[in-house]
Order: structure tokens, then C-alpha cells, then sequence
């Protein structure tokens, strides 16, 4: 019992220090887990072994990942995407998975079962890498960002279909296409039973457990839900991640998806980065190095094959080579479904040790490189992966255009509730304001109210430039992320040392950053509600309101430099 716990504390600790350093350097948290699998594994230094009780565990953080995709999963957002989704993701798809199974066979002597195997395990992309890495950069809705974004959309609900596939391959016997047609009716006919009933009943079970207002039994019953058809289907000859994506999928039509993909985030982080540390247990780091000729060819044969893959395909739609270069980069890494294939296909006996041991290294360092590969090749195309030449025209051209009329104007750098308000402010003093944001519903809904915004990401010098920075009264940056806001303000203060720089951070630690960056004034998110709650407990607690508010303004006078001499002196009665 005491080992057991000396080994959870081990395991803790590595998770929490790892995590840490993976986070500080913005990289997914799964190649912390990764590591901590090799280093502490029967291949690392033994400190784990491999058993059934964590290998259960372990699954059953593949079957809250398979829900989260479930309840991504929106009609709406595939017809929007139709073109990309089912064009270059099936092209991608097919042609990688085809190539990698050739090179299977042929490099390794493998049957073209198990290349079939290892090319669809290796066909996959790193959703969580690659999707994070668009978000921080504003690149979701450049033209590349949409196209890689529509063929993880294809990977996503491929890996449906290849768990059905797989148990098929493995099946014996040589009748493949009889074993086939025999699982996709039994697939069809499962699912299409729980879809029926799912439909007409998932929305009245939450109505009724929402009645009785306890978070609690939410948990409790989406739990329920994800592990019930889990079994279901597992006992149907399916797999269990398999109910859980028609779990997630049919309560993504229900008004309660985003409560319960907020409550469930923290059991599928916990069991699925158990997962990715019973895989990285399963690398052996003393059979790598011995074959390590073979590893360094996989990686060259992964990367560039899957970049040349999608650059051949993106490049025949039209794509602008620059926008070709950044997909094919922000695709070329192998993805975490992918090590879900390549385990199961071990599982089954399709692959041999030796080649799943390559091909996982192979994967395994395609990931660490990918955030790396993605940066310089944004770098490598001249326009650090903001969109190709002509998209970026056309959308400088409209920002000009919207603030070509616009003199001693203000410049507000992200439209959320925060700019929104100040926009309010603006509009009653009469102050004329040109809106920078790169949400396209934000921008339709404020656009439909008559405001005066659009598509642009600030950080780019010639988008503040088009939006007339050099004429402007001021500049506000409401961005939530510190990091992106410094780089506004940096590129800012560049362009007018004169210009007063409001900068909107949720919490005091970066403070002092952003005004060693330029930023005439940081207004913390926290201090104001905290003065704002203190001031009110002091009213409540029998304070007269001006001694309460007297408290505010003195240590408002403190903080904000510009704003001193209003708070020091007195007020009249008509000021409070």
C-alpha cells in the first residue's frame, strides 16, 4: 500500500512540475504526460509497470476525449466548412494513409493490413497542438488557418469510422470485405438505435435533472450517459469510445452542451493524460536508440511526407504558396488520435513491436517538433503566417476604407464585452472610434448595431497603420491574453511614442510588463472589482458611502498615475 503511494506521489510530482514547464513554454500539456510515461516507464527508469487496472484507466480518457469531439460536433459548422471538410480532408486523408501504408510495406516488409493500420494512425494531426497554436497567433481565420482547421474537422470524425475499420483488418480469416460489410451493419444499426432514442429522450432527461438544481447530479448523470452507451456499444462488438462520441454528440443538440463540457473537462484531462503516459511507458528508449537510423527516417518520411502531401493538395485548390507552405507545416505532425489508432492496432496484433515502436517514436517526435516547425515556416513564407498576400490586401484595404473619414479617432483593439462598453462611452461623449477584432460572428452582430468595426489583427503594423494610428487621439487594447497585448502595445509605441496606450489585463502580474512595453496606463481586472466589493461590504457593514468611497479613490489616486490629481482632490457634492 505504501509503495503505491510513494509512486502516486512520484507520479504527481513529475505531472505537476512537467505541466509547468510545458505550459510556461506554451506547449499541450499531453507532451508533459509523454515524457513523464518514457522517463518513469519500464523502459525509463521502472518506476511504473504496465497493468490491466491502468491500461482501464487509461481508456477511459480516450472515451471522455471521444465525447469532447462528440459535443464539438455541429451540423451548422460542417455545411459552413463542406468544401474543406470533405475536399481537402478526405484528399489529406486518403493520400497520407495510402503513402504511409506503401512506405510500411515496403521499407518494413509489413502485410498491407498493417500499412493500412499504421497509415491511418499516421494521417491523423495534432488537433491540440495545432488548434491552440492558431488561436494565440489570431491565425484561425487566415486562409491557411481555415484550411487546416477544416481537415482536423475530417480527421475528428474520421476516427469513427477507423475504429470500426481496424477490429475488421484484424479480424481472421481472408474474407476482409465480408468482416467489413458485417461491422458497418453492425455499427449502422447500433447507432442509428441510439441516435433514434437519444434524440427523443437526452433533452427530457436534462430538463428533468436541471429541475432539481444540483450540479452534482448533472455530473453524475452525464457520467451516466457517456459510460451507459459506452457499454452499450462495447457490448454491441463496438468500442467504447465509440458510444462516448454519440454520447457528446447527442448532447450538443441539447441547451445544456456548454455546462456540461465545462463540468466534464476536469475528468477527461485527469484520465487522459493517464493515457498518454501508459503510452510514453510504451516506448522503449533502448530499442530506439538501437534502431535510431530507422527512427531518424520515419521522422523525415512522417513530417515531409504529410507536408507534401497537403502542399500538393492545397496548392492544386489554388492556394497561394505562401498559405500552402504554413497548412502544410501546421499539418505535417503526427496528432493524438493517431496514438489512440496506433495502440489499438497493437492491441490487435496488426503491427509487430518493431514497427510500433518506430512508428510511435516517430509520432511521438513529429509533436515536440511541430510548434517549432510551424513557427519557421510561418517565418520561411514572408508574412509570418498571417494570411496570404491577397487576403491581407483585401482586408487592409477594408479597414482603410472604414477609417478613412476618421480623425483624432480612438483605435480599440478587441471588441468583447470590454470594448464594447468603451465603445458605449465614446459613442456618448461623441468621439469617433474605429473597432479591430477577428471573431467574424462578433464583427457581423456589432456591424448589424451600426458600429464602426472590423476584421484586423492588431498586432500587425500595417493593420494599425490602414486603421489610421497615425492620425489617432489614443489607443485600447482589451486583448484577455498579456502576451498578445504587449505585442500591440510594442508595435504601437513604435509607431507614435506620443500616443496614450490603455491596455485592459485581467490580473496585477502583468502590470508592470506591459508598461515597461509603452502602455500609458494598465488596468487590472481584478483590482477594479475588488475595490468595487469592498467598497459595497463597507456600505453594507454601516460605513457611510462617501467614507467607503473616500477609501477607493485613495488607493485608485496610488495606482493610476494619470488619474492622481482627480482622485487627491476634493469633490463637490455634484461629482459624487
Amino acid at each position: 500500500m505504501h509503495d503505491k503511494l510513494f509512486l502516486l506521489v512520484i507520479l504527481l510530482t513529475a505531472a505537476v512540475f512537467l505541466v509547468a514547464v510545458a505550459r510556461r513554454f506554451r506547449l499541450p500539456s499531453m507532451l508533459a504526460y509523454l515524457a513523464i510515461g518514457m522517463a518513469l516507464g519500464p523502459h525509463g527508469l521502472a518506476l511504473l509497470a504496465e497493468s490491466a487496472e491502468v491500461d482501464s484507466f487509461a481508456e477511459f480518457g480516450v472515451v471522455f476525449l471521444m465525447f469532447t469531439i462528440g459535443l464539438e460536433f455541429s451540423l451548422k459548422r460542417l455545411q459552413a466548412m463542406h468544401t474543406l471538410v470533405f475536399g481537402l480532408g478526405s484528399a489529406q486523408m486518403a493520400l497520407t494513409a495510402i503513402g504511409t501504408g506503401l512506405a510500411t510495406a515496403l521499407a518494413y516488409g509489413q502485410g498491407w493490413r498493417s500499412g493500412i493500420a499504421v497509415g491511418l494512425a499516421v494521417a491523423m494531426s495534432s488537433t491540440a497542438i495545432v488548434a491552440r497554436m492558431l488561436s494565440d497567433r489570431f491565425e484561425l481565420h487566415s486562409r491557411s488557418g481555415r484550411q487546416t482547421m477544416g481537415v482536423l474537422l475530417f480527421q475528428d470524425l474520421a476516427v469513427a469510422p477507423c475504429l470500426i475499420l481496424l477490429p475488421a483488418l484484424a479480424a481472421p480469416g481472408d474474407d476482409l470485405w465480408r468482416s467489413l460489410a458485417v461491422a458497418a451493419a453492425q455499427a449502422l444499426i447500433v447507432l442509428a438505435l441510439l441516435i433514434w432514442v437519444g434524440k427523443r429522450w437526452m433533452g427530457r432527461v436534462f430538463d428533468v435533472v436541471a429541475r432539481v438544481r444540483s450540479n452534482e447530479v448533472l455530473v453524475l448523470t452525464t457520467l451516466w450517459i457517456v459510460v451507459g452507451l459506452s457499454f452499450l456499444t462495447a457490448q454491441s462488438g463496438l468500442s467504447l469510445a465509440l458510444g462516448a462520441f454519440v454520447a457528446g454528440m447527442l448532447i450538443s443538440e441539447t441547451v445544456y452542451r456548454h455546462h456540461v463540457e465545462a463540468d466534464i473537462r476536469p475528468f477527461r484531462d485527469m484520465l487522459l493524460g493517464l493515457f498518454f503516459v501508459t503510452i510514453g511507458m510504451m516506448l522503449d528508449i533502448h530499442y530506439v536508440l538501437a534502431n535510431l537510423h530507422k527512427l531518424l527516417l520515419a521522422v523525415m518520411l512522417l513530417i515531409g511526407g504529410k507536408a507534401l502531401v497537403v502542399l500538393l493538395i492545397t496548392r492544386a485548390a489554388r492556394t497561394p504558396l505562401a498559405a500552402s507552405l504554413r497548412t502544410a507545416a501546421q499539418l505535417a505532425q503526427a496528432g493524438e488520435f493517431g496514438l489512440v489508432l496506433i495502440e489499438l492496432a497493437r492491441q490487435l496484433r496488426l503491427i509487430d513491436v518493431g514497427v510500433f515502436q518506430i512508428t510511435l517514436s516517430a509520432m511521438l517526435l513529429s509533436m515536440f517538433i511541430a510548434p517549432f516547425l510551424i513557427d519557421r515556416a510561418a517565418r520561411l513564407s514572408g508574412d509570418l503566417g498571417r494570411g496570404d498576400w491577397a487576403h491581407k490586401a483585401a482586408a487592409i484595404h477594408k479597414i482603410a476604407v472604414h477609417s478613412m473619414d476618421l480623425g483624432q479617432h480612438v483605435v480599440i483593439c478587441g471588441f468583447g464585452r470590454t470594448g464594447g462598453r468603451i465603445a458605449e462611452f465614446l459613442s456618448m461623449e461623441k468621439i469617433p472610434f474605429i473597432a479591430l477584432d477577428v471573431d467574424p460572428q462578433r464583427i457581423a452582430d456589432a456591424g448589424a448595431q451600426g458600429i464602426n468595426i472590423v476584421f484586423g489583427n492588431a498586432d500587425r503594423r500595417e493593420v494599425l497603420q490602414a486603421a489610421g494610428i497615425g492620425r489617432a487621439r489614443a489607443v485600447v487594447v482589451t486583448y484577455p491574453d498579456a502576451h498578445s497585448a504587449e505585442r500591440v502595445v510594442r508595435i504601437v509605441r513604435a509607431a507614435r511614442p506620443d500616443i496614450p496606450i490603455v491596455v485592459r489585463t485581467s490580473d496585477d502580474k502583468d502590470v508592470a510588463r506591459l508598461k515597461a512595453a509603452g502602455a500609458t496606463e494598465v488596468i487590472p481586472e481584478v483590482l477594479e472589482s475588488s475595490l468595487l466589493i469592498a467598497a459595497e461590504t463597507l456600505v453594507q457593514a454601516g460605513i457611510p458611502v462617501r467614507h467607503a468611497i473616500q477609501h477607493v479613490r485613495a488607493i485608485r489616486a496610488k495606482r493610476y498615475a494619470s488619474l492622481r490629481d482627480f482622485y487627491d482632490s476634493p469633490r463637490d457634492d455634484r461629482d459624487r
